[in-house]
């Protein structure tokens, strides 16, 4: 299963998307496009790329989230972006006539099998994903996570070629315990029903002081 788009964010999430990711997409010929957001949430990356593309698709098995999405694309008039309820692991993409796929901290295996039988030879699959440094402090990497050679190798199986990939990185310092504590305070609940919220603990009262949000931006090309 997937992670949702706010995974692994302490707090609010943040309405700032990754620029490294939105250049990589602008360098494609949007306007010519039908784009498909894989896990679209309520639409957040969806909405952005609405203005600069032909058509935007986006795909979400949330139904609330979904009709956020369209209330979203109604208050801004957008009538080229449409939002369908439906489980991205496990329907195919091909009904859909994408040009390009996207998936923004909603990644998996599933996701890039996926793409890879729904994309034609040098369509492009475009993605922000966990990385293996997320929330390193606790000793226990995310199940969505991906590190640069595993996602090289799914991307290899199925069928695509990495044109970009990279780690943006926010590793945050505190000066006490109750710093760090702080600014993990969004997660304490999800961190205590899965443990590791107690080991972070440990990792500052054992002198730690940093908290790491690591995400990696892929842009790869059917091959």
């Amino acid at each position: 299963m997937a992670p949702s788009p706010a995974e692994g964010r302490p707090g609010e999430p943040t309405d700032q998307l990754s620029t490294a990711f939105l250049e990589r997409l602008k360098s494609e010929p949007l306007g010519e496009m039908t784009v498909l957001d894989a896990g679209t949430g309520s639409g957040r990356v969806a909405l952005a790329l609405a203005p600069l593309c032909r058509a935007v698709v986006g795909v979400d098995r949330d139904a609330r989230a979904i009709d956020e999405a369209r209330r979203s694309a109604a208050a801004a008039r957008l009538s080229n972006v449409r939002f369908v309820v439906g489980d991205i692991e496990v329907e195919e993409y091909a009904p859909f006539k994408p040009d390009l796929v996207v998936a923004y901290l909603c990644m998996s295996d599933a996701i890039a099998e996926r793409a890879g039988r729904a994309l034609r030879p040098g369509q492009v699959f475009a993605f922000v994903a966990l990385h293996n440094d997320q929330w390193k402090e606790t000793g226990r990497p995310s199940r969505f996570a991906y590190g640069e050679t595993g996602v090289r190798r799914l991307l290899k199986k199925t069928g695509f070629t990495v044109e970009h990939l990279e780690v943006e990185r926010e590793v945050k310092a505190f000066a006490s315990v109750e710093e760090g504590l702080a600014a993990a305070i969004g997660l304490q609940e999800r961190w205590k029903q899965d443990g590791r919220w107690f080991r972070y603990v440990k990792f500052l009262e054992d002198g730690g002081r940093t908290l790491t949000r690591a995400q990696l931006v892929v842009k790869a090309r059917k091959a």
